[in-house]
Formats: structure tokens, sequence, C-alpha cells
């Protein structure tokens, strides 16, 4: 059996293709905004293609923090006053997704409508 060394030369093109390669399939996702303000998500229903990987910022215009959530399609990250977030969300099927705002369960509801 025959033994290949991997030089330096050789493993820096390997990871950088590996690189250009997620990137490419970065750059192809759809993102979205939402944001919180007054304790509510803004805006509350967001439609998002069936089958694809997107990207959610999540925009806290509020001072006070919140904990955005979904049981639905798993996600769970606080949101600093005044700040934002990135989920990556997907490839979920056709249908409806709940999220909520843990800290302000009464106003921040949302649903994420899956077509």
């Amino acid at each position: 059996m025959k033994r290949f060394k991997l030089t330096k030369a050789v493993s820096i093109g390997l990871l950088c293709g590996a690189a250009l390669y997620g990137s490419a399939a970065f750059a192809e996702m759809i993102e979205y905004t939402v944001r919180i303000k007054n304790h509510r998500f803004i805006p509350s229903e967001l439609t998002i293609p069936a089958g694809q990987k997107v990207i959610l910022f999540i925009v806290n215009e509020d001072p006070t923090p919140e904990e955005f959530e979904s049981y639905d399609f798993n996600r769970e990250k606080i949101v600093s006053g005044n700040s934002k977030i990135k989920i990556f969300v997907g490839p979920l099927k056709s249908g409806i997704y709940k999220f909520f705002g843990e800290f302000n369960m009464d106003t921040a509801q949302g649903r994420l409508i899956v077509e």
C-alpha cells in the first residue's frame, strides 16, 4: 500500500478549497430580519421557503434583553438590549412554526410560515 504525505502547500490548498466551498453555500442563504420593539416581534409573521436553510437576524431595539425561543424549530438564544443576533434556521418542511420571547411571553409572539 502506497502512503501519501501531505505537504504544507497541499494542506493549505485543501483548507482554502473547503473554506471557499463553505462560503459559497453561506452566500446563497436568504437572510431575514425580525425586530423586537416594545416587547413585540416585527414582523410577527414571516414567510420563508421550505427545504432551504435561512439566516434570521433578530434585532432587539428595546433596552432590555429578550430570549428568542422556539420549541418548533429548536432554537433558544438571548438577545441583549439594543443588540443583534444571527440564527440559522432550517431546512424546514412546509408548515407553521411558532417562536416567542420568553421574557415577555404575553406580547412577544411570532410565527414562521414555511411554504
